[in-house]
């Protein structure tokens, strides 16, 4: 078993002073102070506290700003401390209560223990955002593919989500609210050249959500899945040469690379009151490559 567990509480001050529109606010960091940002805006969203996995990083560190803006108690969570302490450092600057979490998602005992640190620090989880993943499989026919690559696909994206639901779950039946969010891929909706276990585990994610969105709902508890495409993240970036991100552009109708911030501030409309008639869906950001 591996766990290792830090908290970094962080609060801090903005002096700069938002202007806010129907859908937008103005977020000024304190170091820059010329430098604007504009995040999508819930107001129902500010006051609650959100957990978030696969947070140190990419769509997951994107989606914690979004989160963070709103005026959302973040508990960052990841397996990287450096890089968690990177993310929460960044978030200081919209003065509200963060931590970062260090677990490993596919370790029950970890995420517990994550799970019982986030509420002690932050109180009773309200949004529960399921983004960790992973894994060691790579692309290759499925008789090529070892078994310790095929479990390590699903262990590190399908069951790394189910512990963590099965974490959170109980404190959410018990107050009767909440908003979950899990990660799955357009993998897991399509055949594509992702490796076999990869795609399996993210269309167990897929069933896994509606499965429990219909269980949970009579409770208050609204439970969606998204399904990203070609998300150029800082990894991605580093290891796909502009040759290939134009290749892959010309295959989505809108001819580009998602971004994290696309899928994020997806995830923050369906965590927020805006969606509250919705749960069970999984939502395409893909651009138009998968159409249904």
């Amino acid at each position: 078993m591996t766990f290792d567990i830090n908290l970094t509480h962080c609060k801090s001050n903005i002096n700069g002073r938002p202007r806010q529109s129907n859908h937008y606010q103005t977020a000024f960091s304190p170091t820059l102070e010329a430098t604007v940002s504009e995040y999508p805006v819930y107001p129902d969203l500010s006051g609650k506290t959100a957990f978030v996995t696969g947070g140190s990083g990419g769509i997951g560190a994107e989606t914690c700003r979004l989160l963070a803006a709103n005026r959302v108690r973040v508990a960052v969570s990841g397996r990287n401390v450096a890089t968690l302490e990177r993310v929460v450092e960044d978030l200081m600057r919209f003065n509200v209560e963060v931590i970062s979490v260090a677990a490993d998602c596919t370790d029950a005992v970890a995420i517990e223990r994550a799970r019982l640190a986030t509420e002690a620090k932050l109180g009773p989880v309200d949004i529960l955002l399921a983004f960790a993943g992973g894994g060691t499989a790579m692309p290759a026919p499925v008789d090529q593919t070892t078994e310790d690559d095929w479990r390590s696909g699903i262990d590190h994206n399908l069951t790394a989500t189910f512990l963590t639901l099965k974490a959170f779950l109980p404190g959410m039946k018990e107050r009767r609210a909440g908003a979950i969010v899990t990660m799955a891929s357009t993998a897991g909706r399509s055949a594509s050249p992702a490796s076999s276990a990869y795609a399996a585990a993210k269309a167990g994610v897929i069933m896994l959500t509606r499965h429990l969105a219909q269980e949970v709902g009579p409770m208050n508890i609204r439970v969606n899945c998204l399904s990203p495409s070609a998300i150029l993240t800082e990894r991605t970036a580093h290891h796909m040469p502009e040759t290939k991100r134009t290749e892959i552009a010309a295959l989505h109708p809108l001819k580009r690379l998602g971004t994290p911030a696309d899928v994020a501030a997806a995830a923050l409309f369906l965590v927020s009151d805006s969606a509250s008639w919705i749960t069970g869906a999984t939502l395409d950001i893909a651009g138009g490559r998968l159409m249904h």
